[in-house]
């Protein structure tokens, strides 16, 4: 197919504020009964009855957590909403309802926010959530993405960071690692790029790493999964800012120690032979990485045999007396301070 070397670009000027609005969001449509009423008024409507409310909103930053050089916009607008729903997941709640605003300077036009768009539409769909409202507005500074998501439950289904008992074991879904090296080899690539543009990479070996990290998934099958198994974790949060943060979180919420075991962390092959080449500490990626978006919970010794034989947990340390202190276990058994080298949005650089 022959590429369009002259893409259609539309200003958003032709369009005002509100036109914007309404050519961007005017093939979403309500699927939620809690959803009452959506965009088109001053407020959204939303009834969940019996249930309770779980809220929680987050902002990607141009610059600071994308970067467009190698994020397309349609995986922008799907991970902007990923992000997001995966904190609702880690209440142990259901995701129904997301607002989205933007900020975008005017070098985007009109095609390139329909890109974006389609990705969020792509996101909403698969996770079937509703898109009932935001805001859009200029910006100096490039794009600026504020999502704000919505869930349900039961109030006896929620899961806090501080219910973790001294005994339980520490449990993550999925494997660790993978996101963060797959933007380490999206920067090599942009490196090559930017000496020799004429240079085209080559990313089969890397495939998982890099979809890890520009189209993660936020657990949603967990919350079902875990009502089969009949068991409900004593605490939850989801790993966004590294695993050794994630794990400081939950202990000091909960007011306990903890130790982590370094041969128990799950790591995918693509993320072991991509630390070889990059000559870096596979655990110390998996510890530190973050934007893998799993979730970390603590569950009771007794219900160990629920989830043994299951996949998609694996159990990575155990939790102990606050006064014990956060450690992670080396293979040579060496017990080491863990500490959160995790993202840290406002550390100086």
């Amino acid at each position: 197919m022959i590429e369009d070397k002259t893409p259609q670009r539309t200003s958003l000027s032709q369009l005002g504020e509100f036109g914007l609005i309404s050519h961007l969001t005017q093939n979403f449509k309500i699927n939620q009964p809690s959803t009452l009423t959506g965009i088109g008024d001053d407020a959204a409507v939303l009834d969940f009855k019996d249930k309770k409310v779980v809220i929680s909103t987050d902002l990607l930053v141009e610059g600071v957590h994308f970067d467009l050089a190698y994020m397309p916009l349609k995986h922008l607008g799907y991970k902007a909403v990923v992000v997001n729903l995966s904190d609702i997941c880690a209440m142990n709640a259901k995701p129904t309802q997301i607002t989205v605003s933007i900020a975008v300077s005017n070098r985007f036009p009109l095609e390139a926010l329909e890109e974006l768009y389609d990705g969020i539409a792509l996101a909403s769909k698969i996770y079937d959530v509703d898109v009932i409202g935001g805001d859009t507005t200029s910006s100096q500074k490039g794009l600026i993405i504020s999502i704000t998501a919505i869930g349900e439950a039961k109030e006896e289904e929620l899961v806090y960071r501080n219910g973790a008992n001294e005994t339980d074991l520490l449990v993550v879904t999925g494997d660790i690692g993978a996101a963060y090296m797959g933007l380490q080899v999206l920067e090599r690539e942009k490196q090559v790029f930017q000496v020799n543009p004429n240079n085209q990479p080559d990313l089969d070996a890397y495939t998982y790493l890099i979809e890890r990290q520009l189209k993660p998934e936020a657990r949603k099958d967990i919350k079902e999964l875990l009502e089969a198994l009949d068991l409900k974790p004593t605490s939850m949060i989801d790993v966004s800012d590294g695993l050794s943060s994630e794990i400081i979180h939950l202990c000091k919420n909960s007011s306990k120690g903890c130790n982590l075991y370094e041969d128990k962390l799950p790591l995918d092959p693509q993320l072991i032979n991509a630390c070889e080449e990059f000559n870096v500490d596979s655990t110390t990626i998996a510890i530190n990485g973050g934007e893998d978006y799993e979730l970390l919970f603590t569950i009771k010794m007794d219900d160990y045999d629920k989830i043994k034989a299951n996949p998609n947990f694996t159990v990575i340390g155990h939790m102990t007396p606050e006064s014990d202190g956060i450690h992670l276990i080396t293979r040579a058994n060496t017990k080491i301070p863990l500490k959160a080298r995790g993202w840290n949005a406002l550390k100086n650089e």
